[in-house]
């Protein structure tokens, strides 16, 4: 893997990662409408998504409309290996993901699901997105009710039926578990680190499809934690 122990680099200022491979963004997709539309009671609502290297994902969501607040993290494993080297190792359980806090008045789960796969993530690419590999990159949608398993199932159906890949979706759905939120040091971090080869290659791209995409629902300041 691509993952190289940190600490040494950032006591020297210098931080890479596991997202610090140069790539070129793959071109954005223009995702349906679902058809079937979350119907969801007032309040903020919660969601975790997973797509690859979290930098990126959290970028796309802290410009959307109606989301509060964004948090980078690991899903699917223990609190103990929750650890941002140890994860890198593909043999936690864990996936990078993110946990997105939303105003369904504002921005409905459905609508969070076809930005996701329109900019966000590949949902054809198994356990890897872009440059990054391993089963920590896998793609997948972690509902936290039955109303968001009831749309996810949906709408996943919908696109492979809409023809938009060449290849099959492999986005599976994964029973929520736990979220641990990663290191203080990865939140925000497209935001603090605009200047980061990855940043400038990989996810800015994501951020600015989600404005041409999706110009009603994409704001230009970004959701700080």
């Amino acid at each position: 893997m691509r993952r190289p122990i940190l600490t040494a680099l950032m006591a020297a200022g210098v931080l890479t990662a596991s997202c610090q491979q140069p790539a070129q963004a793959e071109g954005a997709v223009a995702t349906p409408a679902a058809a079937v539309q979350a119907n969801e009671a007032a309040g903020k609502k919660v969601a975790v998504f997973a797509g690859g290297c979290f930098w990126g994902i959290e970028a796309v969501f802290s410009h959307l409309k109606g989301v509060s607040s964004v948090v980078s993290g690991y899903h699917g494993g223990a609190q103990k290996t929750a650890i941002y080297d140890v994860v890198g190792s593909g043999n936690t359980g864990h996936a990078e993901a993110v946990r997105v806090t939303y105003d369904p008045a504002k921005i409905r789960y459905d609508q969070l699901l076809r930005v996701f796969f329109a900019v966000g993530a590949n949902p054809t690419q198994l356990n890897y997105q872009g440059p990054d590999h391993g089963t920590q990159y896998r793609n997948a949608l972690v509902p936290m009710d039955k109303e968001q398993a009831r749309v996810a199932g949906a709408y996943l159906g919908q696109l492979k039926k809409s023809g938009l890949w060449k290849q099959p979706i492999v986005t599976t759905v994964e029973p929520y578990k736990a979220f641990y939120p990663a290191e203080a040091y990865h939140q925000d971090f497209a935001e603090r680190n605009p200047d980061h080869g990855y940043i400038r290659r990989w996810d800015a791209p994501k951020v600015a499809a989600l404005k041409k995409l999706f110009p009603d629902l994409y704001k230009p300041t970004f959701t700080r934690n």
